[in-house]
């Protein structure tokens, strides 16, 4: 395919914009700017998350309901789940997508550099609406994160204005701004790659990216569709999900779970793009099987839009469905299982430089495994139907969310934290911050098998004392957890604000966002270069690229 000329789709334009940190507080349309604006605004609401979840795991240190009143618990549960995904996870891998991809494919921006900027605008105004929804009659959404009808359908105070109104809202706000942030991506890697920059000389994250927003631009209008219908039969009584007015409750659950599964992939390829860029720079050696892994992100995507239904194996489900989407769900691990073959097959016998960015994401990969292994097992009609609706369901789920994708995210920010700011943090505290995470991890989430086999059921603020001894470790751990984010704030403003200088590239690595000074130039690149060598080529001979041309070329 031939790429079009930058100008030919949207000439970046980035007007005069404060200096210095006043930047990040402008309505700046440089994907640079836009994508730290992205990662400092979902990390402050990660740390609400997070805040969220200590209180719910104080409650749950012991087996009375005696630290915080059932109603809140719930809209604190509620809201523990949709702050992390809507709020931390989504906006932070966009953040790193829109600062990296650019850069990556050799472009000087987005395509569509204000929609860009309109995209991430919309982030705080759900963060808004989510947090105001404490503040209205009847508090914020108590029907949790998947809002099942007839739960998120009821109406105890009466007002057209409640905390599941502004949830909805929230939620339809958010799907909007992810669909526009999906036709820009995609948009920007098929259209602005330059010259030479194949498809199979992308970066994998950049494949990774790519993957992801194609199910964003197929998968969630479902979610954003089924969020409006649902505000309708909330406000004005339509009866699309309502029972009492003929509504299906059932379809719901469809149109969230045909989105929200393959949201779970839109959320952990980039991950997984992160831990291809990773493991060969500090393992220095080419990354294994470049093209089979590029072709496995595809092929991830694919297979992501028919697997929903294993959420809904007790849901009246019939039994030939079970079947075939026990399959679909059991093939999903084949392109992931290549993955992880991948990354091993890179470290072993590597070079290894166990700093920060290597170390979270060794450890992410290592939770990765095993939230692997029980996702194989929870696949299975026979032993989802047994732990359904208990803590392993919970345990597994967060580790692939906080043991994966946080722990990859982790990676990614000391990883590019020197080109991002131009300087380098403080590898001791990093260190740290590692232990404290990989730890309290476990901790935390590990007593949630145990718990789901013995039958402990979720969603509940009060339990039989039986279950109360793994409930005290995973509170401990939830505690370990919080404290882990300490060290690492004090290292990235201190480190921001008086670390060493850094480097162009101070980890050796290849790629043509290194190619540039720490921090990038506004537009990136004085001339748009030419790459004519293929990707992860460690130990080879020729260069990453070998000439450039002029913007206007």
């Amino acid at each position: 395919m031939t790429n079009i000329p930058i100008d030919s789709l949207s000439l970046p334009v980035h007007p005069e914009s404060p200096g210095g940190w006043k930047k990040y507080f402008s309505f700046s349309t440089d994907h640079k700017v836009i994508g730290i604006q992205y990662l400092v605004t979902s990390f402050f609401f990660f740390l609400i998350g997070g805040i969220f979840a200590m209180i719910l795991r104080g409650e749950l240190i012991t087996p009375e309901a005696d630290l915080v009143d059932r109603t809140v618990y719930n809209g604190m549960f509620t809201m523990h789940g949709t702050v992390m995904l809507f709020l931390w996870t989504f906006p932070s891998l966009v953040g790193f997508a829109n600062y990296l991809v650019p850069l990556m494919i050799g472009a000087r921006d987005m395509a569509f550099p204000r929609l860009n900027a309109v995209a991430f605008w919309m982030v705080p105004v759900v963060g808004i609406l989510l947090m105001g929804s404490f503040f209205v009659p009847g508090g914020p959404a108590q029907a949790g994160w998947w809002a099942y009808p007839p739960v998120s359908l009821q109406n105890p105070t009466g007002n057209l204005i409640n905390g599941q109104v502004l949830w909805l809202l929230a939620v339809a706000i958010s799907g909007v701004s992810s669909i526009m942030g999906g036709v820009n991506f995609v948009t920007t890697i098929v259209k602005m790659r330059a010259p030479g920059m194949g498809f199979f000389r992308m970066p994998l994250f950049v494949w990774a990216v790519f993957s992801a927003q194609i199910i964003q631009l197929f998968g969630l209008p479902a979610l954003t569709a089924g969020a409006v219908m649902l505000l309708l039969d909330l406000t004005v009584g339509t009866g699309f999900f309502n029972p009492s007015n003929g509504g299906n409750p059932v379809m719901f659950q469809h149109y969230f779970w045909f989105y929200s599964h393959p949201a779970v992939y839109v959320i952990i390829l980039p991950v997984f793009g992160i831990f291809s860029e990773i493991f060969p720079v500090y393992s220095r050696k080419p990354l294994f099987g470049y093209k089979v892994v590029a072709i496995s992100s595809m092929l991830i995507a694919v297979v992501s839009a028919i697997v929903w239904v294993h959420h809904m194996y007790v849901s009246g489900t019939p039994g030939w469905m079970r079947l075939i989407f026990m399959l679909t769900t059991m093939f999903v691990s084949v392109p992931t299982g290549i993955k992880v073959f991948a990354w091993v097959a890179t470290i072993w016998g590597g070079k290894l430089r166990l700093n920060t960015p290597m170390l979270f994401a060794l450890g992410g990969l290592i939770m990765f495994v095993f939230a692997g292994i029980t996702g194989i097992m929870l696949s299975s009609v026979p032993v989802d139907v047994h732990v359904n609706n208990t803590y392993f369901v919970v345990g597994h789920f967060h580790y692939v969310l906080f043991g994966t994708v946080t722990m990859g995210l982790y990676a990614a920010i000391y990883h590019w934290f020197p080109k991002m700011t131009g300087r380098m943090y403080y590898e001791g505290w990093g260190k740290l911050h590692f232990w404290l995470s990989f730890i309290g991890t476990n901790l935390n989430f590990l007593p949630m098998h145990p718990l789901g086999l013995q039958g402990m059921l979720r969603r509940v603020s009060s339990y039989a004392p039986e279950y109360e001894f793994w409930n005290v470790i995973a509170s401990l751990g939830a505690f370990l957890l919080g404290m882990s984010t300490l060290p690492f704030i004090f290292n990235m403003v201190i480190s921001w604000m008086q670390g060493e200088k850094a480097p162009d590239n101070p980890w050796r690595a290849i790629g043509l966002e290194w190619l540039v000074s720490s921090p990038p130039p506004v537009e990136n690149f004085e001339e748009i270069p030419t790459v004519i060598s293929e990707p992860y080529g460690y130990g080879k001979s020729e260069p990453l690229v070998a000439e450039t041309h002029s913007q206007h070329q």
